[in-house]
């Protein structure tokens, strides 16, 4: 009797027990940091990023980035506008390993606007 009590008690430990998952925030700022460092990015801002820029390593990404606009021009990207985005990201970081998903997202939402529409 005492067996059959304590097996759906191990069950739940082991089920809590799993991998820690990313968190959608983790992976929006992953998102947004290889746009950072993506050959746009090096476009808008005259710098190569850390590491050189990435690549989606992807047979349909472009060689480098399109020489266009964007439709809205509220959303041209600037070279501070990258900085500042930079620097949200680093904020949203430490929200997200606080545990604080609102103001990680919140801070992220930040970080898009701040980064513009880069090419």
């Amino acid at each position: 009797m005492r067996i059959t009590l304590l097996l759906p008690a191990a069950l739940v430990m082991i089920g809590t027990a799993g991998p820690v998952l990313a968190s959608s925030c983790s992976e929006q700022i992953a998102t947004i940091e290889r746009r950072l460092d993506s050959a746009g990015a090096e476009q808008v801002t005259g710098k190569e990023p850390p590491g050189g820029p990435t690549s989606s390593n992807s047979p349909k990404a472009l060689a480098k980035a399109p020489d266009v606009k964007p439709t809205d021009p509220a959303t041209t990207a600037s070279a501070g506008g990258v900085a500042q985005a930079r620097d949200l990201i680093k904020k949203a970081r430490a929200q997200d390993k606080a545990g604080d998903m609102k103001g990680c997202e919140d801070t992220m939402t930040e970080a898009k606007t701040k980064a513009g529409a880069l090419p």
